[in-house]
């Protein structure tokens, strides 16, 4: 089973940088999530895809996977392109944007 080796992307819902400093290590699913017909539950017989392990470093990360023989794919780091604004712009006189509520 391969290993991802990535660092997480910021969530889209908020501004924050919380757990996007660290690499993580995830499996790649081994078999499709079954849906169940009545209900609408996913379930899978997969148990290494809840498995997520944390790094400091993409060093460490690569370390790991090559100490217990795990074979990894990894990943470059993307930069944040997001443009920093203040809340308080939002609501500034000389706005250039239209207001759009």
């Amino acid at each position: 089973m391969v290993a991802r080796i990535f660092k997480p992307a910021q969530n889209a819902m908020q501004s924050g940088q919380a757990k996007t400093d660290r690499w993580m290590l995830t499996y790649e699913p081994e078999s499709p999530v079954l849906v169940e017909p009545l209900m609408g539950y996913s379930s899978s017989g997969d148990m290494k895809r809840q498995i997520k392990l944390f790094f400091d470093t993409q060093e460490e990360a690569v370390a790991y996977a090559e100490k217990n023989g795990i074979p990894y794919q990894l990943f470059a780091a993307h930069e944040n392109v997001r443009k920093k604004i203040s809340y308080s712009d939002n609501f500034k006189f000389g706005r250039l944007q239209s207001w759009t509520h």
